[in-house]
């Protein structure tokens, strides 16, 4: 299994050059049943990072894009009058495949956007008055754009925090970029690739997810990083429980991605960042801390128990 895993990683990097660290935290975010979602500079390739995920995990898979005139209805489906059968019949959207890229997400209005908020957390879309569940497995990969480009609706917070990790493409270092200069176009890569595992062992891989183990020590230190977030006066509010849960799931996933049947310090400690980024804020200008990350500021903050 760890083999297959880190084929999906090797193959992932021939596209996505330079960026191995995000290629395993994204793949760990799924096998952690999680969303993700990644935000940067338009053409850095966030939407390449989706494709590749989908065609190597073997996923059904349906991009959505957000524009402010879009509506629940485009993403959910609707029903339509059928004059044969004098009734009306359910036409499902995107939202209902097992990979959906919803892409640039804040440039939809929040009735959109909210739109995603039950498949995200129950795996299912309510449509008129009748719940009708989703595939599995079921991932949202959203990309955002920086809340300062024009025409940006920023995500709220209670939205924000339906997606397990929050990551960051960035630049690519030089060599990587003067590989992609004078490499292969991307789109002929992404028609090479094929699914190195199907849906049913990604599965499988997600219920052995669940299985890794986590020490007491483990789960007094993530205790710790929550009741520190919720009492520090620098901080506007603290980490949920539901985020205390996500924190657990994705350091197992890590783990498992490492090949270990156990969390060590270091695999929470790695996911920390991408987990706790969006649901932490500064409650003001924190002299000193103008370098450093909320997250970074609490790996600081709690030593390991």
């Amino acid at each position: 299994m760890t083999s297959l895993l880190e084929q999906i990683v090797v193959e992932a990097g021939r596209v996505i050059l330079g960026k191995e660290r995000i290629l395993r935290l994204s793949l760990a975010c799924m096998l952690a049943r999680g969303h993700l979602l990644i935000e940067d500079l338009p053409g850095v390739g966030k939407t390449t990072m989706a494709h590749v995920l989908a065609a190597l995990l073997g996923l059904q898979y349906q991009r959505i894009q957000f524009t402010s005139d879009l509506l629940p209805a485009d993403i959910l489906g609707v029903s339509i009058f059928d004059r044969e059968n004098q009734g009306f019949q359910f036409h499902p959207g995107p939202v209902f495949s097992q990979l959906v890229l919803a892409d640039e997400i804040n440039r939809a209005t929040p009735k959109a956007q909210s739109a995603l908020l039950e498949a995200m957390e129950e795996r299912q879309v309510t449509v008129e008055g009748e719940s009708r569940p989703l595939p599995a497995p079921f991932f949202v990969i959203a990309t955002q754009n920086p809340a300062y480009q024009i025409g940006t609706f920023p995500l709220p917070e209670s939205q924000l925090d339906r997606f397990l990790m929050r990551v960051e493409m960035g630049y690519p270092e030089a060599h990587a970029e003067r590989a992609l200069l004078a490499g292969e176009d991307r789109r002929d890569l992404l028609a090479q690739l094929h699914p190195v595992i199907k849906p049913e062992q990604l599965l499988e891989i997600q219920d052995r997810v669940k299985q890794v183990f986590v020490a007491e020590p483990l789960l007094d230190y993530c205790q710790d990083l929550l009741s520190f977030s919720r009492s520090a006066p620098e901080l506007r509010h603290g980490l949920s429980p539901r985020a205390g849960l996500a924190l657990l799931r994705a350091a197992r996933a890590w783990a498992l991605l490492d090949g270990r049947a156990e969390v060590i310090p270091e695999d929470l400690q790695t996911v920390v960042p991408p987990t706790v980024a969006h649901r932490l804020r500064f409650s003001a200008e924190v002299p000193g801390e103008r370098h450093r990350s909320v997250a970074e500021f609490l790996l600081d903050a709690v030593p390991v128990s």
